[in-house]
């Protein structure tokens, strides 16, 4: 009789777990999408891109096949990202990417929609918040939680954000920066600055065509930011062989490029990043701005991984500065962590 008991209890939880929605977490960057299953960890991470069949308006790729069209691609089919500064540029794109990322990691049948929490910059406006909630909406969740993406990234750094003093984080993305000053749970303070690594990226194209005559594509700016990046000029600089098109003559060429010369050629983005954290100091109270001063300033995104920009920051604002572990994966991993705390983080989230 026990074990006819206990066989029953199996199958009833098991079918209380078929039934009980999924909970997701989405961290929809301008560069990259990465996605978290409660219980089961990061579980995709792609581009954030799509190739559209201009002849006739379909969508023909998602993610890293679409990456691979990338500068390669014949003039009828287009490869774009389909947000802007971390905001939807192209909502029908955006729901197509979104119920991409959905089925991938969920499958296409699903018994029940989904629970989805999605970071936001923290300074997009309502009818963008709006636009957020009906894409994923229509992409096929229950209901969606909005979550500013420095309060992601600081729990994904293991701030201490309920306690009483201030934590001051820098979250560099691809198409913003986002500074935000949190305590007691909540922002206190906090910008947007559509300054970051795609920024970074331009810069290099733009430094390589105007000092170098030499013509280079996004791929190869991305290679060169990666492997020889530097926010401060290094006394042993690295060097890497870049390959791209001579301006002059209009033939393939091969140059060598180092790590100061990147550093000379993103000074004025860091400047300005440097500047704006500069006024959100300004903006943030006394003690709280004593406590970071103690504590220092966390950086998290991949463009965080840029050498040397942690003592640039450090030398700037005169406050330590760190990188996180991880930083890439630190607003994944604060959504993973969110969406066991809905409750507690309910006065910092969007709901609907």
């Amino acid at each position: 009789m026990h074990k006819k008991t206990d066989s029953l209890s199996k199958f009833l939880k098991q079918i209380v777990g078929i039934l009980k929605p999924k909970r997701v977490g989405i961290d929809l960057g301008t560069t990259y999408s990465l996605v978290t299953i409660a219980g089961k960890g990061i579980v995709l991470e792609e581009p954030t891109l799509v190739a559209i069949d201009l002849t006739t308006q379909q969508i023909i790729a998602v993610g890293n096949d679409a990456k691979y069209m990338l500068g390669k691609s014949p003039d009828t089919i287009m490869v774009k990202r389909p947000l802007r500064s971390g905001v939807i540029s192209n909502a029908r794109v955006t729901q197509k990417l979104v119920s991409y990322l959905l089925n991938r990691t969920l499958g296409s049948v699903r018994v029940l929609k989904p629970d989805v929490m999605i970071s936001t910059p923290v300074g997009i406006t309502s009818v963008e918040k709006r636009a957020v909630i009906k894409t994923v909406l229509s992409a096929g969740a229950r209901k969606v939680f909005l979550i500013p993406e420095p309060l992601a990234a600081a729990i994904g750094a293991q701030l201490p954000i309920h306690e009483s003093f201030g934590n001051m984080i820098v979250n560099f993305g691809g198409g913003t920066t986002e500074v935000a000053v949190i305590s007691l749970g909540g922002i206190v303070v906090a910008d947007s600055i559509r300054v970051a690594g795609d920024k970074f990226s331009e810069n290099i194209i733009q430094y390589a065509r105007k000092q170098r005559k030499l013509r280079i594509g996004e791929q190869m700016a991305e290679k060169i930011k990666i492997n020889i990046g530097s926010a401060l000029p290094m006394e042993r600089p690295l060097t890497m062989e870049v390959s791209g098109t001579d301006m002059a003559t209009g033939l393939p060429t091969t140059v060598e490029f180092n790590s100061n010369e990147v550093a000379q050629a993103l000074r004025g983005s860091l400047n300005e990043i440097v500047y704006n954290i500069k006024k959100i100091l300004e903006k943030t109270p006394p003690e709280l701005v004593a406590d970071i001063k103690e504590h220092g300033i966390v950086l998290t995104g991949g463009s965080a991984q840029l050498r040397n920009l942690d003592v640039l920051l450090a030398e700037a604002l005169d406050i330590p500065a760190y990188v996180a572990d991880l930083p890439k994966y630190c607003v994944i991993k604060g959504i993973e962590k969110a969406l066991d705390y809905v409750s507690a983080l309910e006065k910092s989230l969007t709901v609907a």
